[in-house]
């Protein structure tokens, strides 16, 4: 445990969708000081990410879909996307497995672990696992498309690698954890950049 910090005191602001905490605690500085603050957090649970790749085809399976925060900060709302979920008191593989079936209709067998992230530290407690996995096309079991029950109404993009790293560049692709997964892959050298 961090002994710089003295929680003081925790205030529950929502717990609607998610939980949204105010919590004012002291926070001793590198010189010494103890410092009162006061901060907001969000705790939606921690989740998991993939990015399905073909080498033969030098291919990768990505999803559009609507979200309403990033519309509500001046943008259309429809994101080109890595397919994601949350735990939900799941393991992270287990997780993503099931994720990547809902989502995209491929049957992923063992997807490798490449990194864990906090996304956006600053209010959001949230860890994010991400996790490739190569795919044929005999995996595609399902639709995919997400749950109805769950406001899902999800598209399934199979991109040319070049194209999907290009669409980072122009703008159409800005959604952060899909940029890194893409960008791991153009790394590894798993696929071709050009």
């Amino acid at each position: 445990m961090n002994n710089r910090i003295r929680i003081q005191k925790v205030e529950m602001l929502s717990d609607d969708w998610y939980v949204l905490k105010k919590t004012t605690f002291e926070y001793q500085r590198r010189d010494g000081i103890w410092q009162t603050l006061s901060r907001e957090t969000y705790d939606r649970g921690n989740g998991a990410t993939i990015l399905l790749y073909n080498t033969n085809q030098q291919t990768v399976i990505l999803t559009r879909q609507f979200r309403f925060p990033a519309f509500v900060n001046e943008h259309d709302g429809v994101l080109i996307e890595a397919c994601a979920g949350l735990l939900d008191k799941r393991d992270p593989v287990t997780a993503i497995q099931h994720e990547a079936e809902e989502e995209t209709g491929y049957q992923v067998g063992s997807p490798q672990k490449v990194f864990e992230a906090f996304m956006s530290p600053g209010s959001v407690t949230e860890k994010l696992y991400f996790f490739v996995a190569e795919y044929q096309p005999k995996d595609k079991i399902a639709g995919g498309g997400g749950l109805e029950t769950d406001g899902e109404d999800i598209e399934v993009l199979e991109i040319p690698f070049t194209q999907a790293l290009a669409m980072i560049r122009t703008g159409e692709i800005a959604d952060g954890k899909t940029i890194m997964l893409l960008q791991h892959l153009a790394l590894s050298g798993q696929l071709k950049t050009g």
